[in-house]
């Protein structure tokens, strides 16, 4: 078996996302996708990456946890806290197809299997705005916001209306972000 660096498992990670399982040749696409790595590798990898899970979801053993800084090292107590990023629209996208296939919740499972690129912490956190920002439509909003897309199909979301009329009863104008 060869050896992984970070950077493999990210794209192998990124391409189960890509590819999922209902995919013909999914396999030899993911393979395709990490460069340097067989059919043979990707399947091998994979299953690892199962039985490590199992384990983990077993409690036999404490989920690892990586940093992307090798040269950092420090206990949990002088751990500095993150500034969060934002969520890009495909992350976004990811979590309402989460939300769907998982339903209103079940974070870690949206964050382990669909938005692998947040932890749950941050999914619950994204879901926690998302709502909150889907109870204000009834209001009226001063700019758009990322979590105006509803739903997983939306290609052009479109902005509301504004309240403001053509004095004269003419036509408004949406034009797609």
């Amino acid at each position: 078996m060869s050896t992984w660096t970070r950077e493999d498992d990210k794209l192998f990670e990124h391409g189960l996302v890509l590819y999922p399982e209902n995919i013909a040749d999914r396999w030899q696409l993911i393979a395709d996708h990490v460069p340097g790595k067989t059919l043979n590798d990707i399947m091998a990898h994979y299953d690892d990456l199962v039985h490590d899970v199992f384990v983990i979801d077993a409690g036999r053993v404490e989920p690892p946890s990586y940093t992307d800084d090798p040269g950092r090292v420090g206990s949990n107590n002088e751990m500095e806290r993150k500034k969060g990023t934002p969520w890009t629209e495909e992350e976004h996208r990811l979590f309402l197809i989460g939300l769907d296939k998982y339903g209103k919740g079940d974070w870690r499972s949206i964050s382990r299997n669909v938005v692998i690129s947040r932890t749950p912490t941050q999914v619950a956190s994204h879901a926690q705005k998302y709502f909150i920002r889907q109870q204000a439509m009834k209001k009226e909003r001063k700019r758009s916001s990322i979590h105006d897309i509803t739903t997983a199909v939306d290609t052009n979301p479109v902005p509301p209306q504004s309240s403001f009329q053509n004095q004269r009863g003419g036509q408004n104008f949406n034009f797609t972000m």
